[in-house]
């Protein structure tokens, strides 16, 4: 070994221990005769020291030599600093040289490799090998790797046996675009790389492997927001034998399980919430319950007053922002450009003040008095000092509005704290949703979730009341996992597939290794998927997810630093047969 300790070891008690430490310069600091150089390595940072005094001339020539991330070796005795540093755990001591070796030489950094550096996302992109040397970033990265090892532990713990499942398979149509790949050995035909591996885990279950997970790499060629990246990592998980209160005992174990062993964190109840009241009371179906704010809607107290905007409109819709009726007209302005924006799509905004003294003061005071007023407060739980914010209009549109502006009040008023945890269980959602442009229903989750029992006669007169036997994990406002009890018999499944559209040859040609299997004796069976990724960024208090992945993409889907995507030679095009046209 180059080294008897990392950067990160030595302590008070190791005085006069002679050691060797190995890894890259941070700084240096020259002050004529005394030249002290911080050591960084993974684990920490150690001070070295040159005296000129003690250290011969060569070896104080070869420290003043030094620059930002040389990569060296020093040894030499540990002794106690003068000047303590109580910010770092190798604070009280440094070493005192006696040997210096330069390892590697190093061209100054394209920016300050430090938790605060001077690098923009792009740079710090290109140059991703020295972004991982900066404490913040690989902090991240060992937050994934313990979250990676108690997932594990937990799953073996519960008797999940680890199978790892092709990563070339058959494209679908169903879902995000697939990423393909050209055959060789069988020219004009593709493989598929896996959004995720569904169908195998339901093979595994057929073939008697009754608890399956899998840490796995998944690809959807997908336009890309902050918690999506085109390759990802998911708990991949699957269970035989279960009803859905099975699962959810099981996957909320494995939440508290990570929470209290990662993060220190005893979670609360995990609450459960139907797919309908959450859309109805948040607008979403993934909602933040770190704070209140539900929806009421007002239509039967705000309407037929003469206000023709609320008049016309399909819903009117309000919320109680605690302690806010302190609002100026400046900040009020402020909020109505806001939902006006095309992003939200809001015609305009409505507010009611509630006043320390009982009196309420709005921004329709012209329509509505103030028994009006009182009405809406105390259908709203509104107290003095609170303010009411209204929107109206169609009610799809109305409630994703609202819903938008519900979380802009929650960031505004400090009430999104990134140390509360919130996880709820959203079930019951509809099996299948429309879709304008195609003209037909599509999966709201993927084709082999199971209808309610009670909700499959609905199929055939009322495709889009049927429930889906599904369920979504959500923390905090982001949906971290989702899964569903499957369709494990022939019939049923091909009951599914005629509701999504599919031909007989079609869900044949797709599917049919799938569905005859079922033939074989395939138990009841269901799972889960969490998104490994945003998981590691919840427990980070991260939006991104891209900080957590060791070589992330960028937001257009390239890797800068390698320059991927690429064009491939011509050789290897026609050795593919696969004529490319980029005219037009």
């Amino acid at each position: 070994m180059q080294r008897t300790h990392t950067c990160g070891q030595l302590r008070i008690e190791d005085i006069n221990e002679e050691v060797t430490l190995a890894g890259w310069v941070q700084r240096v600091r020259n002050k004529g005769g005394l030249v002290w150089v911080d050591l960084r390595d993974r684990y920490g940072v150690t001070q070295l020291i040159f005296e000129e005094e003690s250290s011969a001339p060569e070896l104080l020539e070869k420290a003043v030599s030094l620059g930002r991330e040389f990569v060296v070796q020093a040894s030499g005795t540990v002794i106690e600093r003068t000047s303590k540093n109580d910010k770092i755990p190798t604070g009280h001591i440094e070493v005192k040289v006696t040997n210096l070796e330069i390892l590697n030489s190093a061209k100054v950094p394209p920016f300050i490799i430090e938790d605060e550096t001077d690098g923009g996302d792009e740079l710090r992109m290109k140059y991703r090998y020295l972004d991982l040397r900066r404490n913040v970033v690989r902090e991240k990265l060992q937050l994934r790797h313990r979250m990676m090892q108690e997932t594990r532990k937990y799953m073996d713990a519960e008797d999940f046996i680890e199978v790892e499942t092709p990563v070339l398979i058959k494209s679908t149509p169903e879902g995000a675009r697939d990423f393909v790949v050209p055959s060789r050995v069988n020219p004009g035909e593709f493989y598929a790389l896996p959004q995720s591996p569904q169908t195998f885990k339901q093979l595994l279950m057929v073939s008697g492997f009754d608890r399956y997970f899998q840490i796995v790499k998944c690809f959807r060629d997908e336009d890309l927001r902050a918690d999506r990246q085109p390759e990802f990592t998911q708990i991949d998980c699957e269970m035989s034998f279960v009803d859905q209160e099975d699962i959810l005992n099981t996957f909320e174990g494995l939440v508290r399980h990570l929470f209290s062993n990662v993060k220190g964190v005893e979670l609360e109840e995990v609450q459960r919430m139907t797919f309908a009241d959450a859309m109805k009371f948040y607008g979403n179906d993934k909602p933040d319950l770190r704070f209140d704010m539900k929806f009421s809607e007002l239509n039967e107290l705000a309407q037929n007053k003469g206000f023709a905007i609320f008049d016309q409109a399909e819903l009117v819709l309000g919320i109680c922002a605690k302690g806010a009726a302190e609002y100026t007209r400046k900040q009020l302005d402020e909020l109505t450009n806001w939902v006006k924006r095309p992003q939200i799509g809001a015609k305009g905004l409505v507010y009611v003040k509630c006043n320390a003294d009982g009196t309420f003061k709005s921004s329709v005071d012209k329509f509505y008095n103030q028994e009006d007023l009182k009405s809406w407060a105390e259908t709203m739980g509104a107290e003095a000092g609170d303010l009411l914010l209204v929107l109206s209009g169609e009610e799809k549109a109305t409630r994703k509005q609202m819903s938008e502006l519900r979380l802009k009040m929650g960031e505004d008023l400090g009430l999104r704290d990134r140390n509360i945890f919130k996880p709820l269980w959203v079930v019951d959602f509809p099996l299948l949703e429309w879709d304008e442009e195609t003209q037909r229903y599509h999966a709201m989750h993927h084709p082999f979730t199971s209808p309610k029992k009670e909700d499959i006669s609905l199929l055939e007169t009322d495709p889009g009341s049927v429930r889906a036997n599904a369920y979504d994990l959500v923390i905090n406002g982001v949906e971290i996992g989702g899964g569903s009890i499957r369709i494990h018999d022939r019939p049923t499944q091909q009951l599914m597939f005629k509701h999504l559209g599919f031909s007989d040859e079609e869900a044949q040609k797709q599917f049919g290794f799938l569905m005859e299997a079922f033939e074989y004796g395939a138990p009841p069976h269901g799972g889960i998927a969490f998104g490994f990724d945003r998981f590691c960024a919840i427990f980070g208090g991260s939006d991104s997810i891209r900080d957590y992945i060791a070589f992330p993409k960028n937001n257009s889907g390239r890797d800068v630093m390698i320059d991927s995507p690429s064009t491939i030679a011509e050789e290897q095009l026609t050795e593919l047969s696969i004529k490319v046209n980029l005219k037009g």
